[in-house]
This record gives C-alpha cells, structure tokens and sequence, in this order.
C-alpha cells in the first residue's frame, strides 16, 4: 500500500519509532518542551494520532514537535522555496553576461551593474550543490578577478563597500570549490584572502564564513580539536548570523569523533535554538545560507558517530528526500552522497553487508562530490567493513575503491 500521508506526518512517525517511544512517550516529550499548560493526556494523544495520520499542527505546536526530535520548525515543516531561474539576472536588471562585463569595462561602475554583479554572486552560490567542480571553479574565478579590477574605478564609498563584499563572498565560493576538488593549498590561501576582505570591510558574516571554512578543513583533516577552536572563533566574530549554526554543527560534529556525546548535544542545541530563532531564507539554494534541511544533515552525522543508527538512518533518509525533485534529480547530490554512507553504515552494523555496499558505492558515484568530505565519512563504512567483512571479497573491492579515490587526493587518503 501507498503512504499518501505528508512527509512531515511520515517523519513524525519515523522519528518517534526510531527512539522506540509510544504515543504517550512523545506526548510527554511535546509537555517537557512546552511553557504553558497544555490539554490533558488522552486529549494530547489523540491530536498526536490526527498528526501522524497527516492533519497539520497549527503554528503554537510545531516548534514544540520540531524541538522534541531536535529539529527546527522550517526543517519539519518546510515553507515554499523561492526558486529562481537562470534568467534571473536578465528579468531583475535587463542584462546579459556580455552587458554586465562591457559595463565593468567603463571608467565608473553604476549601481544597476553592481546589482547585476549582485545577482551574479548568488547566482554562482546557489549553483554551488550541483554544478561540476571544474566549471564552477572556472566561472568564479573569472567572476572574482572581474570584481576584483573593480576596485581601481571610480567607485562612491558604499560602491566600495559592496565590491569588497562581493570579492569576500566569490573568494569563499572559489576556496571552497578548491577543497571540494583536493587543492587544499590553493583553497587556504583563498580563504585567507577571504578573511582579510571580510576584516577591511568589517562584513562579520563574509569573516564567520571564513573561520567556517577553517573548521571544515581541519574536521576532514582530523584536527577536531582545531575544528572546536575554528568554530568558536567564528562565533565571537558572527554571533548572530546563520554561520553561527553551521560553526555549532561544525563544533558538534567534532565532539562527535572525540567521542563526547555531552557536548555533541549541548552544540546540536545550540545551533537548533539559534536555527529557530531566525527569519527563513529567501534562497535555500545559496551554499552561504544555513537552511533548516542541512540542519539535519549535521545531526545525521553526529548520531552515526556516536552509535545512534536508527536516527542516523530515520535522519538519512530525510536528508535524502529533501535533496531530491519528485522527477529523482539530486538537488544535493553531495549531502545526499553522505546520507547513503550513513545509511551503508548502519546496514553494516545490522549485518547486511549487501546493502551497506550498495549505498558506499552510490555515495561514490556522483559527478558533484566534495572530495574531502566524502572520504572522511567513506573512511568510517571502510572501518566497519574491516571490522565485519574483512574476509568478503566484495567488502575487500569497495575498500580497494575507496583507496584509489584516496590515491587521487593524497592529503585526504584513508587509514
């Protein structure tokens, strides 16, 4: 039988079933995490039934289930993406490519091109999850240097300010694409330079980004205490922006390879409450913007890490279903690669060891993949598949996969 219910009913239901509770446990959960007084046990349990059965909670309940299986509101219960198309620049401002860089050619630069540029930007961002490495990298890098020359015209002092602005954000975009692709030398040097813009124009976000990126680099380097530092110096720097959430995530997913389940929690619930507390973006599409999906995504990470696999595999799958169109193409076909090894390890744990190759081999199939990131959890199935599998001729081939990925990117190269 099909299961026409909403997917957030479905993941109600999943994320209770996970946590082995009845009805009732997660009714008394839903009190823990309410201020006031609510309706009395066998009236809450009936509502929790009309829930599960797909009848939407109205808006004072789904923070308080959202809470209850550590998620955030918008991630639960998603609201209508703004999705823009590739005409964007052409529709917003009237100019194409060719425009855009004819007027960049000019002595002085008006504000109808920097909106352009504007566009452009985030045009590039967004494109971040899904387009090939290599073209994105050579799109960026030709969209900074244009933005960079810049700054020898005749520009006003806000013209300025917003030129730098958008040199911070390409040089991220550029020196993620660069580690995303192995060049972790070229990547450093990018984010450094992301910084020192981010410091000349006091842009907090642009500089919390950078110090993101740090932490990124040293989580799959193994350098998770570095990972904690990185992190919290981008929080005294961005406290109230959305990287503020990534760096909890980022700290937590450390605390998690450390072993120390405490603190994962405590830095889970610190980027949740700062997730729930902030407006919902605009573009879920922007690599730069913290949307409540990827909020997930992280837990996900945490809890296969400390051994919690049926909500490593319940978050999963979530990941995997809101980073496909209902046609089956991958809009995140990187944190859908990392959602198939979570799910590869839990089946390697459950003792099924054809299914956990199927999702380690899937993981590794995407043309958009960030290399790093990928052998650092693919290093994780690889472990289970010593421990369980050693002597199984196809744990033995995917294992010998996995080491000529590693080969190719030997600063990322598994144990």
């Amino acid at each position: 039988m099909t299961d026409d219910r909403p997917a957030w009913a479905r993941r109600i239901a999943a994320e209770r079933a996970a946590r082995d509770w009845s009805q009732r446990d997660a009714v008394k959960a839903l009190r823990a995490h309410a201020t006031g007084e609510l309706p009395a046990d066998d009236s809450m349990i009936r509502q929790w039934k009309r829930w599960e059965s797909g009848q939407i909670p109205n808006e004072f309940y789904r923070p308080l289930i959202a809470a209850v299986f550590g998620t955030v509101t918008h991630a639960l219960f998603p609201a209508p993406a703004r999705r823009d198309g590739n005409s964007e620049i052409l529709t917003a401002t009237g100019m194409e490519t060719l425009e855009i860089v004819s007027r960049l050619n000019r002595s002085d630069v008006d504000n109808a091109t920097l909106d352009a540029l504007r566009i452009t930007t985030d045009r590039l961002c967004s494109e971040y999850p899904y387009m090939p490495s290599a073209q994105l990298l050579i799109e960026g890098r030709q969209w900074l240097r244009r933005v960079v020359e810049l700054h020898s015209k005749s520009l006003t002092l806000a013209q300025h300010r917003e030129v730098l602005a958008l040199s911070g954000w390409l040089a991220l975009l550029v020196g993620c694409v660069e580690y995303d692709s192995g060049d972790r030398h070229a990547a450093e040097s990018t984010r450094r330079a992301a910084l020192s813009i981010a410091t000349e124009s006091e842009h907090a976000e642009i500089s919390g980004w950078a110090h993101e990126m740090r932490a990124w680099f040293a989580l799959t380097t193994g350098d998770y205490r570095g990972v904690i530092a990185a992190a919290q110096a981008g929080v005294e720097v961005a406290p109230h922006q959305s990287v503020a959430v990534q760096l909890a995530g980022q700290e937590a997913k450390a605390w998690a390879r450390l072993g120390d389940r405490r603190q994962v929690e405590v830095a889970l619930d610190k980027g949740r409450r700062l997730l729930e507390g902030m407006p919902h973006p605009e573009n879920l599409d922007n690599h730069f913007v913290v949307d409540p999906a990827k909020f997930d995504f992280y837990a996900m990470d945490c809890y296969r890490l400390v051994g919690e696999d049926k909500l490593a595999g319940t978050l999963a799958a979530e990941v995997l279903r809101a980073g496909t169109d209902f046609d089956g193409t991958e809009r995140k076909p990187m944190r859908n690669a990392e959602a198939r090894v979570t799910l590869g390890v839990t089946a390697a744990r459950e003792g099924d060891l054809e299914q956990a190759l199927i999702m380690g081999e899937r993981a590794l199939e995407g043309e958009r993949q960030s290399v790093p990131s990928l052998i650092m959890t693919s290093r994780e199935l690889a472990a289970e598949m010593k421990r369980r599998y050693a002597s199984e001729p196809a744990a033995q081939e995917y294992l010998a996969h996995l080491r000529d990925l590693g080969r190719a990117k030997p600063g990322f190269l598994p144990q």
